[in-house]
Parts: structure tokens; C-alpha cells; sequence
């Protein structure tokens, strides 16, 4: 894997994204059964320098991933709404989006404090205070995982989240990019984003109980400005970890985020493959090519 880039994605709804060194593409499955794939330039912020700098490039792949994620909801979401007639206006995903952060940051991050501090005038200690805060945070975390993963639809994204494992792993492996030669890999993958939300929620523990045992509204604050920096230290383990997972004691480092993806993925069947493969395919291609035109393509599948 030297010589080649670390090609990444993720799942969108009956489809897959697909992150090149230039441009992302979407491919999502057609209610008609064909597949289109989307392949559209990324900006500067996501090639330039910044990209590439440590640390730094964690916040950076954080809003690209959001992003970039946002974006190709969108679009696979109306591709596979186009027979019912329905669109899906940005200024909604964009709300829903919002609403999902600030959730996100109240549920995981300021809840466990105040459950903490309900208890907090009995535990002098700092450290116990924050490794309390940190196993009511993971609890909450693995909690969630659990209860969306029984929602039809979410099942459904993550058999696409493994066929875009199944077919990053294959890749990387050097075997050719067939339905085959694919669906006999793996549905893990080391630089998943559950393994770096995982890795947020552990750094978290050690990242604050820096901050100390403060009044209350230094410890909220800090549970919102400090999150940048507890994703990029999150963003650098993450990708230390796969670099170096010939390495036993790496191995058992990132062991933890692979079981977890036993919740975030599941087994796809061929036609969700062959959607990850087009996928990869499109931004392998203009990769080769970097004058090839991007746009809209239609496959039979």
C-alpha cells in the first residue's frame, strides 16, 4: 500500500461515496435498478496543504466529511425518491444536519456531565469524576449505535457501509475490483469512522480530565470548544493505527473500533457491491486521468 492513495468513503442511502485524490463520487442504485454515479471536483481545502499538515488535517477531514457527507445524502436521497416524485430541498438537509450536530454534542458530550455532576459533590478526585463522565459517554454512545442499528432503514445503509468496506479492503489487497474477487473480504475496515468516533470518545477521557474538576460552565464550555482538538488527535490515531497494523500492539489498539463495526456494518448482498465498485471505479479513473471530465454517468448494473 506504499505506492498507492488511501481511498476512503461512506454509505448514503442506496448507494456509496467515494473519496479520490481530487474528486469524490457518488453512486447510488436507481429504483429502475440501473446505477448512476455522480463525480464532482473537490475544493482546495480538501487537496491543499492544510489537508495534508497533522492535526490540522483532523478538523480539516472532519468538515469534509460532514460536508461532503451532506452533499452526497442529497443527492442519492432524491435519486432514490425520483419515482415517487419527491425532492428533498437542501435547506432541509441542511436543518436536519444542524439539529443532528447539536444533538449529537448534548447527548454525548454535555449529558454524561451533568449525569456525572449529579454525583459530583461525593467524588473529590478529578480523574474519577472524568473516567465516570467517560464510561457514561461510551455507554450512551455503544446505546445509540445499538438502538438505530434495529431501524430498517439504517440496516439497509449499513449493508451499503460494508460493501464500501468490502471493496476498499479488496482494493488495497491488489485483487481486482469484481463482484467475486470482493465480496470475499471483510467488513471491517481500520479507517472506518465508527473506529474514529470510538477513538473521540475514549481521547475525550484523557482530554478533559486535563481540564480538571472546574464550576460547571467551564466544564461545558470546554466539552464544545475542545472537541476540534479531541477529533484531531482522534483523525491521527486513527490513521497511525491502520498504517501500522502489521504491529501487534497496534493490532490490539484498534481491535476495539474493528469489533465495533460489528454494529455499523453489515453483510451486503452482490447488487450493493457492485454500486461500492462503480463507486471506486469512477474516482480511480479520474485519478489515471486527471483531464478526464466529471458528471453524471448511467450503468446498467
Amino acid at each position: 500500500m506504499a505506492d498507492k492513495i488511501r481511498y476512503g468513503g461512506q454509505a448514503v442511502m442506496e448507494g456509496v461515496m467515494m473519496r479520490g485524490q481530487k474528486t469524490a463520487a457518488t453512486a447510488v442504485r436507481r429504483p429502475n435498478g440501473k446505477i448512476i454515479v455522480r463525480n464532482n471536483l473537490l475544493s482546495k481545502i480538501y487537496t491543499g496543504r492544510l489537508r495534508k499538515t497533522p492535526f490540522i488535517r483532523g478538523i480539516i477531514v472532519l468538515i469534509e466529511s460532514l460536508l461532503l457527507g451532506l452533499n452526497s445524502l442529497l443527492y442519492s436521497a432524491n435519486i432514490a425518491l425520483e419515482e415517487e416524485d419527491e425532492k428533498i430541498s437542501g435547506g432541509s438537509v441542511w436543518f436536519i444536519m444542524i439539529f443532528a450536530m447539536v444533538f449529537a454534542v448534548g447527548l454525548f458530550f454535555l449529558a454524561p456531565l451533568f449525569l456525572t455532576n449529579l454525583v459530583g459533590n461525593y467524588i473529590e478526585s478529578s480523574l474519577i469524576f472524568h473516567l465516570i463522565e467517560g464510561v457514561i459517554r461510551l455507554a450512551i454512545f455503544l446505546l445509540y449505535l445499538w438502538l438505530i442499528s434495529l431501524m430498517k432503514d439504517i440496516r439497509r445503509t449499513y449493508e451499503y457501509h460494508g460493501a464500501e468496506h468490502k471493496t476498499i479492503n479488496a482494493y488495497e489487497n491488489g485483487e481486482p475490483l469484481e463482484v467475486e474477487s470482493v465480496s470475499k473480504y471483510g467488513t471491517a475496515h481500520a479507517r472506518c469512522g465508527t473506529a474514529f468516533l470510538l477513538s473521540v470518545v475514549l481521547i475525550a477521557i484523557l482530554v478533559f480530565a486535563l481540564v480538571g474538576k472546574q464550576e460547571t460552565w467551564i466544564m461545558i464550555l470546554s466539552r464544545i470548544l475542545l472537541l476540534p482538538v479531541i477529533a484531531a488527535i482522534g483523525y491521527e490515531f486513527t490513521q497511525f493505527g491502520a498504517r501500522h497494523s502489521d504491529k501487534a500492539i497496534m493490532r490490539a489498539m484498534i481491535a476495539p473500533g474493528l469489533w465495533l463495526q460489528k454494529l455499523t456494518t453489515r453483510e451486503p448482498d452482490n447488487s450493493q457491491i457492485e454500486v461500492a465498485i462503480a463507486a471506486l471505479k469512477e474516482v480511480l479513473a479520474t485519478d489515471q486521468d486527471p483531464v478526464q471530465q466529471t458528471g453524471n454517468t448511467v450503468t446498467n448494473p
